[in-house]
Order: C-alpha cells, then structure tokens, then sequence
C-alpha cells in the first residue's frame, strides 16, 4: 500500500484540498521541471531542432506505458474538445445512425457530437436511472442504428462508473465506435487498451495526470490511424526535423497517431511538467493509487451514510470521487462554508463532489465532516 504523498506537493498549513476532479496540485518536481524550461526559454540560441521533437516522444513513451499501448498511438493535443472534433470528424454517421451519450455529459465531450448530429443523424442521451445499472441502459442504447458511443468512464458530478468492458464488448459485436473521454478517471483508475477496444480514447492531463493545463493526450486505434487531421500544420508532416527543408512541401504525415498532434505541441515548459508527473504516476502505478482512493472515499460515503446522506451507490462507485447529495436548500450554503473554513470540494448540482488524491489522508476527510455537521 502506498503512504500519503503530500510532502512532494506544496501545502500550506490549514488547507484541506479534496477536490482533484476540478484540478490537480503541482508536483514540487514538476515545479522544478518546469523552471529549468523557462530558463531555457530566456536563452533560446541553445533550442535545438531535436527540442521541438524529443520531449513529445518522450511524452507518448510514458502515456503509452500507462494504458498498454505504443508510443506511435498518442497524439498530442490541447484540449478535449480537440480531441473529440477529430474523432466526431473521422467517424461520421448517416441520416438513419444515432450516437449514444450519457445525460449531462461534460460540455467539452458533447459539443463536436452535437455538431455532428446536426449535419448527419441524431443523439440518444441515456438518462442515469433510479435504480439498477446505467451501463445495462447504455448497452440497450447501443443497436444497430449506433454509429458511435462517445462516453467517459465515470460520471465527472459524482464518479458513478460504467463498465468499460463490457460496453466495448458490445460496441465491437454490433458494429459500433467507441469514443472515450477519460479524463475524470485516467490515473486514477487502472485503464488498457488492450482490454478495452475504443477507437479514440482522450483525457486532459490537468486532473488525475497531475499535468498543465492546456494539453490533451489521445490514444488513436492503429485502424483509425489514417484518418484525417483537424488541423493541417507543419510539425505532423514527413521530413519536419528538417527545418532547412521545411518548404518542400509534402501531402504525407508522420507515421502512427502523430499525423494528429496539434501545431502548438512543442511547448517545453508544459512537456516538462506532464513528462515529469507522468513519470511519477508510473512509478506509484495507478493500481495502487486506486486501492488508497479507495480507503478515502469508502470512509467518506460511510461518514455520509451514518448522518444520513445519500451517496454514489457502493456497486457503481468508482474509487476515487464521491458524490454526497445535500439537501437542495442548503447545498450553496454549506459549500461555500466549507471553502471559507478551507475545506475544498466542489459542488456540482446539489452534490458535494469529493475527490482525494494521495495527498489526502483520513483527517482530511473527517475535517471535512466537523464542518459539514454544523450545517446539516
């Protein structure tokens, strides 16, 4: 079992941060990764050629590890709303198809699919049910008209999970694309491609990756891997080392899930920061991350449980985000309570979402509940 990491990361006394799923923490590593770049960037004669390719690949090397794949799979891209534009355009459905999605999906995962439908076929949204299972639901969803599911892996309000597995499974049966968003459970929930046959899989890295904002990595399916571009640039084409060269023009692309990076990739500063994180989250592993998050949450929901709360349902929770639902007439209240006494969390509807990471201990949750007696 891991120990609680919060040394590597910079606390003040007083705070209690519960609230990864908004944003991450810095590493202090990271900190100093990042430092050491803009250094450079204030002496930019010692850039080289090799800068604007090295760290990238370096990048798709670590992420690659992290989910069973290869290096020539990853694109780098800046967002999730990027990533799920290259997708909807690589996968486009006829006037009869439908795409499946879950109801009150993040906006970022939804709009390119909107977008989509609006030229071509429609979206079935899947209403979280009221009892029973909502992968059940999806996979009902999921006929012969579906040209595509576009999901996350856990619910970014409350951390309900879906069975992967058997959502892909289904997917492949009937003919259907697997698009995945995980960015609400990559690096926190142990995830293989290997296992789970998507044709797209993007997260952003700024959450459970402990990296930069503005960055997205994206897994692209080798029988996808000549689709075309969003973007046309010059760093995705053949010969690009070649700077001398740059103006001999050519139609052919990086090979692998390169030819699908963004213009903008080479940004030394965020490389070093994700690279660095990346290469922590390894070396904890993401399994046993998982098994510490669990420890949280379950005390967490057993806390809740015991004043009376309702939380996420223990047989669809995923281990590392909770969501404790408040009575509707004083969620406001109580959350902004609790950020004043520096307990933070986030409230996403009438649900306190609670989301620890390894810098979190059980005191930290039990602070979390001195504060909310007060109010309930």
């Amino acid at each position: 079992m891991l120990e609680c990491q919060k040394s590597l990361f910079d606390f003040p006394a007083g705070v209690t941060y519960l609230n990864c799923a908004y944003q991450a923490p810095q590493l202090r590593q990271s900190s100093a990764a990042a430092a050491t770049e803009l250094g450079r960037k204030s002496r930019p004669w010692g850039i080289v050629a090799e800068d604007f390719f090295a760290p990238a690949e370096k990048l798709r090397q670590r992420f690659a590890g992290l989910i069973g794949a290869s290096a020539a799979d990853i694109a780098i891209v800046p967002s999730i709303s990027y990533a799920m534009a290259t997708a909807a355009a690589n996968l486009p459905g006829t006037e009869h198809q439908h795409t499946v999605m879950l109801a009150e999906q993040f906006p970022s995962h939804v709009y390119a699919w909107r977008e989509s439908a609006a030229n071509h076929h429609s979206i079935t949204a899947v209403e979280r049910p009221a009892t029973g299972s909502w992968t059940d639901d999806v996979i009902a969803a999921i006929d012969n008209n579906c040209a595509v599911a576009a999901l996350p892996e856990v619910h970014w309000t409350d951390g309900y999970r879906l069975n992967l597995k058997d959502i892909s499974r289904h997917c492949r049966s009937n003919g259907t694309a697997l698009v995945l968003d995980l960015t609400q459970s990559l690096g926190a929930v142990p995830f293989s491609v290997e296992e789970i046959d998507a044709d797209f899989v993007a997260t952003s890295v700024y959450k459970w990756l402990l990296g930069p904002p503005g960055m997205c990595l994206m897994y692209v399916n080798p029988r996808r891997q000549r689709g075309r571009p969003i973007e046309l640039n010059w760093i995705s084409r053949q010969n690009s080392h070649d700077f001398a060269g740059l103006t001999n023009y050519t139609k052919e692309f990086q090979p692998g899930a390169r030819r699908f990076d963004a213009g903008g990739r080479a940004n030394g500063v965020s490389l070093a920061i994700a690279i660095t994180a990346l290469q922590q989250i390894n070396d904890w592993g993401v399994g046993r991350i998982a098994a510490y998050l669990t420890g949280l949450t379950g005390l967490a929901a057993q806390m809740a449980a015991d004043r009376g709360l309702a939380c996420t349902d223990a047989a669809h929770r995923s281990p590392h985000m909770l969501g404790i639902r408040l009575p509707d007439d004083a969620a406001r209240r109580i959350a902004n309570a609790l950020h004043a006494r520096q307990v933070y969390v986030s409230l996403r509807g009438n649900k306190l979402r609670i989301s620890p990471h390894l810098y979190n201990t059980s005191d930290d949750i039990e602070r979390l509940f001195a504060v909310l007696e007060e109010f309930l």
